[in-house]
């Protein structure tokens, strides 16, 4: 793929096939929502990104594309300005308000200095103008990827007097080491990273075990309460790890 035109369409170049479909990530790649109304835009934005290693989920509206930020776990989301429903102005400070801190990129034919910087000021991460050349797109993707491992795998996360070292896998709360499963790590860090966002069972159930969510069972709540005695029983202070009705757990340490 070369040059983007307005649209978000190759200026030049075979037409290809069908519209991608919404995958989950596989054997480790990169999950890319792309919220896009144009369908040919959308459809050329898909298969790049796919022929690239990327796994990549669609949105042809504003609302649709907030709801699915809303649902799962992205690593980064490109995202158009000009969207029927919610646009992405609109969606973005719904996403940071929610405490949603996946990265977005903008993807816009807005190119004036005032669009980019109303975008980074109310959270973007990159800001891409149409047209555009996918090598640079992918380039700017890839370049989120590493600063978001970064971020994770280089850094002490800390939430309230909760410290997660992440390169040792190590964890204490208040000064005082807990001695955590596998599993209770994996839960924990998730929720971690995403503090102060109520992450639903299917999504747990995805990040810790990389299965799909079954009503029937009970595995989620089982390791929420295991991780629960640990991290909030002994302590004097507020607890933690909340649960919300009927919408599944958060970690705060505001929680009540």
């Amino acid at each position: 793929m070369q040059a983007i035109n307005q649209s978000g369409i190759p200026s030049a170049g075979t037409a290809r096939g069908p519209a991608a479909v919404r995958t989950s990530g596989k054997n480790g790649a990169m999950r890319i929502l792309v919220a896009e109304d144009e369908a040919k835009a959308r459809r050329y934005l898909a298969e790049g990104l796919q022929e690239h290693g990327f796994s990549v989920a669609l949105a042809e509206d504003g609302d649709e594309a907030m709801a699915l930020v809303r649902s799962q776990v992205f690593d980064a989301v490109v995202l158009d300005v000009m969207l029927p429903g919610s646009d992405g102005w609109t969606i973005i400070q719904a996403m940071r308000a929610h405490a949603i801190r996946t990265p977005v990129l903008f993807l816009t034919a807005l190119d004036g200095v005032e669009d980019r910087v109303r975008g980074f000021e109310l959270g973007a991460n990159d800001y891409l103008v149409k047209p555009f050349a996918f090598a640079e797109l992918v380039a700017r993707l890839r370049n989120l990827f590493r600063q978001a491992e970064f971020a994770q795998e280089s850094a002490i996360l800390n939430v309230g007097d909760l410290v997660i070292d992440q390169l040792n896998q190590r964890v204490s709360r208040g000064g005082r080491p807990l001695w955590l499963a596998p599993k209770e790590y994996a839960l924990l860090l998730l929720l971690a990273r995403h503090r102060g966002r109520v992450m639903s069972r299917a999504l747990i159930a995805e990040g810790v075990w990389g299965i799909h969510f079954d009503t029937q069972t009970n595995l989620v709540d089982v390791a929420v309460r295991r991780l629960r005695s640990k991290l909030d029983e002994p302590f004097p202070a507020r607890p933690m790890l909340r649960t919300v009705r009927g919408a599944g757990y958060m970690l705060d340490v505001d929680a009540d």
